[in-house]
């Protein structure tokens, strides 16, 4: 039958009050939240997922005093970086409390932490008197819903309720930041927040662990991720001569500009495939903005391979051709 969509918050509370999974808007991307200091209603969010347990989760807070609650130590880093960015699309990783259960936290001795920037999601939290568990509202490894129905098309039969709050206006998944005990502060997941604002808001240089081929500290770090159905491949590895003959309906192409389009089109003959402009003027926070609702729509339309081009390599741009790098990972496996 599927879960509800609603607007419901006093319904949405109940819920996860009583263990249940709700599904949330924030500004990134919809999660898939419960309790996140109740080890059975946590579990819940890994067996609808199918996610496996060495991922951990993000905790979801109301307020930076809630946030303080959850955490050993709260460096002088992460008191300027939650001033400065939250509510908004950034995560720290911090020194755990103790009572935070392990599941949660894949027994890692560190906690994820923010806080959403959105209202109905807001005005849920600070109804709760526990954070949000909630990592992205899709069976694991595919693309992040950026919509209630997008969470109804995959999760629906598997959730109590869906909060619908609109479309997301970021579209992508939170940057991750870890900060030690000497305020050093390791970029762990390109994503909202721009590495160029958040170096100039810390005043010294980040660095950078991206990447992690099992036992991720954060979510978003395995190599393959956020992944269509479809098989994603460089437009860089298209060759016209070779291809043209093989181009139909089933194939799609994601260009990030109109500009990147117009030049394909110019040197060969793609009428027959389906194209998808992230965004036509080559904006970097339009395009992440709809990065994930392409990706899906390749899908229902039947793409058996997208050819996608990259985009430039600062601000959001870093972030989007993270997440194509991962979807295209399971390709480059064969």
């Amino acid at each position: 039958m599927g879960a509800l969509i609603g607007i419901d918050l006093d319904r949405a509370a109940d819920l996860l009050i009583q263990g249940k999974l709700v599904a949330i808007p924030t500004e990134t991307v919809y999660g898939l939240a419960a309790n996140g200091l109740n080890t059975e209603a946590a579990a819940g969010i890994f067996a609808a997922k199918n996610r496996p347990t060495f991922d951990p989760l993000i905790l979801h807070v109301g307020s930076i005093a809630q946030a303080k609650s959850l955490c050993l130590d709260w460096p002088e880093a992460a008191e300027k970086l939650a001033s400065r960015f939250w509510p908004g699309p950034l995560t720290m990783v911090l020194p755990k409390a103790s009572h935070i259960p392990d599941l949660v936290t894949s027994d890692h001795p560190t906690v994820a932490i923010r806080m959403p920037n959105n209202a109905m999601t807001l005005s849920l939290l600070q109804r709760l008197p526990f954070p949000l568990a909630a990592p992205s509202a899709n069976p694991f490894g595919y693309v992040s819903p950026t919509n209630a129905q997008h969470v109804a098309d995959q999760l629906g039969d598997h959730i109590d309720y869906i909060l619908d709050g609109g479309s997301c206006s970021i579209g992508i998944e939170s940057t991750i930041v870890s900060i030690d005990t000497q305020n050093r502060v390791t970029v762990l997941r390109l994503g909202g927040l721009d590495l160029e604002t958040l170096a100039e808001a810390i005043g010294y240089p980040l660095e950078e662990s991206l990447s992690m081929h099992s036992n991720p500290k954060a979510p978003g770090q395995l190599d393959q991720h956020y992944s269509p159905g479809c098989a994603m491949i460089p437009f860089l590895n298209f060759n016209p001569d070779a291809e043209n003959k093989s181009v139909t309906n089933t194939t799609g192409f994601l260009w990030f500009s109109q500009a990147d389009k117009k030049e394909a089109m110019n040197s060969t003959s793609l009428i027959n495939s389906k194209h998808y402009v992230l965004s036509k003027d080559g904006d970097d926070r339009e395009a992440a903005m709809n990065l994930f609702g392409a990706l899906r729509q390749f899908d229902k339309d039947g793409c058996d391979s997208v050819y996608f081009t990259w985009a430039p390599e600062k601000g959001l741009g870093r972030a989007i051709n993270d997440r194509l790098k991962r979807a295209s990972a399971k390709t480059n496996l064969h």
